[in-house]
């Protein structure tokens, strides 16, 4: 993941709304959520709740899908792994984390 996509990703977490949403969409893993049901478990304004999908959209944190009238979003798994290793990569001050080499860098154990 380059420096300027982190930042952005980042920068779209540090909402609390945004992490609300987020973490409400990585708990129903890839099942997803409409937006309505997100509206009503999270007691959100619609255009309150678009205006937030937008920015997690736009920093590729979450996906959208259209099933005939609905749109069902997702967690970006493989991005929320990559922000993980990112963050992560020079941990260890540089050897490889953990048991599993470089797949564990987003469970430093330093």
């Amino acid at each position: 993941m380059e420096e300027e996509m982190a930042v952005k990703s980042l920068a779209a977490l540090a909402q609390p709304m945004r992490l609300r949403i987020f973490r409400a969409l990585v708990v129903v893993g890839d099942a997803g959520m409409t937006p309505g049901a997100m509206q009503q478990g999270l007691e959100i304004p619609a255009a309150t709740l678009s205006f937030h999908l937008k920015e997690l959209l736009h920093a590729g944190l979450v996906t959208q899908e259209r099933a005939s009238r609905n749109l069902i979003y997702r967690a970006a798994y493989a991005h929320m792994n990559a922000l993980l290793a990112f963050l992560t990569e020079n941990c260890c001050q540089g050897e490889a984390c953990g048991a599993n080499g470089a797949d564990a860098s987003a469970a430093c154990s330093c």
